[in-house]
């Protein structure tokens, strides 16, 4: 699997140089600079709106952790997706080791998150998003189909759709009943494992069903948290009108968001290329093209795109290594096994009596 992510990211990179050289360095430059310092930060500021949002949305599935912990959490794991040479699945690692230590960023607020409750907050999280990004999509196809409705993409757009609808469903199931499965694979290896691994693994298990079970057993705040991720897939369509405003191209709210939502389905088919290098720039290109929009245009949308992320991931990732180390320092160190042999013995006047 390294090897494959790996190969992809080279491939998507060539992918992206490639294009830069056919369409020519200068006229992609001089997009990139048509927008201005004004036009970036404008792009970024929406972007940060869309971010909140997001929280929104996972803190309405899970209640129990504060806003501002949520924020964090889904800004570093975004960002480890985006900046780092990780596939979407290393940002999701690293999204639940942020939410463990995601407290030292809320203050009085905030609460430790132990592992198991930060896997199952971040699997909610991933499903909600992709049940908000399926009805995106269609309203994307929808739009798609209004501007030109003999477009190729229409059709393995909605072949996708389904597949992704079909995908969730077991998600979501497999969430509902992830822990008796756990349990029954510790049964079937206990012979093979120490029995402090397997016993870990039970109550891991345990820990972990019992917390998706909370969380489904709402699913009024699971519709909730879908909905809010709707509106940040529309706030996202609305973050990439804005760029092309600024960049000089016409093309309309509902052109925004065909652009944006069959870009993202087809991006989530290739989870597996490292910050989607190659695949989002393709997408931009044939689809800016539908809509009037020169390629040159497009692959600098595409690179404003990326700069963006740069922007607002890599302090995220610093502050979140910075809240590392903050955490390992205020971490109490254990006693010395000669400290407690040295420990005084209790006098009789601070005993507890038997009969107390």
């Amino acid at each position: 699997m390294r090897k494959l992510t790996i190969l992809l990211a080279f491939l998507g990179l060539a992918f992206l140089t490639g294009c830069t050289a056919w369409l020519g360095a200068g006229s992609v430059m001089k997009a990139i600079v048509s927008i201005g310092f004004v036009g970036f930060m404008a792009t970024v500021l929406a972007q940060l709106a869309v971010d909140a949002i997001l929280g929104l949305a996972w803190h309405a599935a899970c209640r129990d952790i504060s806003v501002r912990q949520l924020l964090v959490s889904r800004m570093i794991r975004d960002a480890a997706a985006s900046c780092l040479p990780f596939s979407q699945l290393g940002g999701m690692v690293i999204g639940i080791r942020a939410t463990c230590s995601s407290h030292l960023f809320a203050g009085r607020r905030g609460r430790t998150i132990s592992g198991p409750e930060a896997a199952c907050a971040n699997l909610v999280d991933i499903t909600t998003e992709v049940m908000g990004q399926i009805l995106f999509i269609l309203t994307a196809v929808l739009c798609l189909v209004a501007h030109q409705q003999s477009s190729p993409f229409a059709k393995p757009v909605i072949i996708g759709l389904v597949l992704l609808t079909m995908g969730i469903g077991g998600f979501i199931w497999t969430q509902q009943h992830g822990g008796s499965l756990l349990k029954r694979a510790g049964r079937m290896l206990g012979h093979n494992m120490a029995t402090q691994w397997q016993d870990a693994m039970m109550s891991s298990a345990d820990s972990l069903q019992e917390r998706f079970d909370e969380i489904w057993s709402h699913p009024r705040r699971i519709a909730e948290a879908a909905f809010l991720h709707y509106l940040g897939w529309l706030g996202s369509a609305g973050t990439i009108w804005v760029a092309y405003y600024f960049l000089g191209a016409k093309l309309s709210f509902s052109g925004a968001i065909a652009i944006e939502g069959v870009a993202c389905g087809i991006m989530s088919v290739s989870f597996l290329v490292p910050a989607g290098l190659g695949v989002q720039e393709a997408a931009y290109i044939a689809l800016g093209s539908a809509f009037g929009i020169a390629p040159s245009v497009s692959l600098g949308l595409s690179l404003l795109r990326r700069g963006r992320e740069l922007v607002i991931g890599i302090p995220m990732l610093l502050g979140w290594q910075a809240m590392e180390m903050r955490g390992l320092r205020t971490t109490p160190q254990a006693t010395p096994p000669d400290a407690k042999d040295a420990a005084p013995a209790a006098t009789p006047s601070t005993t507890t009596p038997p009969g107390e």
